[in-house]
């Protein structure tokens, strides 16, 4: 059975490539912002649970005979999504934002056999409070490490970690992209055991 990562992401690639299972990475074939409008009657997470089907469906076609793994990923403060900020000065925004406070970030996979259609679908939420500091530390941390192209304008795998005062989930990877823990019993589930 092969195994088809719905994804772009180097962040998701590296994390898949983890388990030492063969995989190909493809692009979704779904404009995530033109679908955004139509969830935002549902909460954050579920959004996220509904982008991460989007995208494993989305290749489905080009991948008839594969199990495919689509994510999504979406940092949430009092209600509000926090996309990825593109630009600097978005990214001091975000974390001054974030600064001194919790918020949650939601990381959706979902795993489709293509042959039958059978889904099966995980949210995992991680409740991250960052130290209050002040706008020109956060500066220089986005100097540094670059997040832009990061929701929640971070990246805890690098320089980011040093950002926060305590972290609350199930799995760490799931900050990174990919909640490796269900994923991996996910792909066990499916035929494709990291283990065996």
């Amino acid at each position: 059975m092969r195994l088809v990562l719905a994804s772009t992401s180097r962040y998701r690639r590296a994390l898949l490539a983890r388990l030492g299972l063969p995989f190909e990475a493809a692009a979704p074939d779904c404009d995530e912002e033109a679908l955004k409008p139509g969830l935002a009657h549902l909460d954050v997470p579920t959004r996220a649970l509904h982008l991460a089907r989007a995208k494993a469906q989305s290749v489905a076609a080009r991948f008839p005979d594969a199990v495919i793994l689509g994510s999504d990923q979406m940092a949430e403060v009092d209600g509000e999504v926090l996309d990825k900020p593109g630009t600097p000065a978005r990214a001091v925004a975000q974390l001054t934002r974030l600064a001194g406070r919790a918020h949650h970030l939601h990381t959706a996979v979902t795993l489709l056999h293509a042959p039958t259609g059978r889904t099966q679908e995980h949210v995992d939420t991680t409740r991250l409070t960052l130290r209050a500091l002040p706008p020109e530390a956060l500066a220089r941390y986005i100097e540094r490490d670059a997040p832009l192209d990061c929701c929640g304008s971070y990246r805890i795998e690098s320089l980011g970690i040093a950002l926060f005062a305590r972290i609350e989930g199930e799995d760490p990877t799931a900050i990174e992209g990919l909640p490796l823990m269900r994923v991996a019993a996910m792909l066990a589930g499916a035929g494709l055991d990291a283990l065996g």
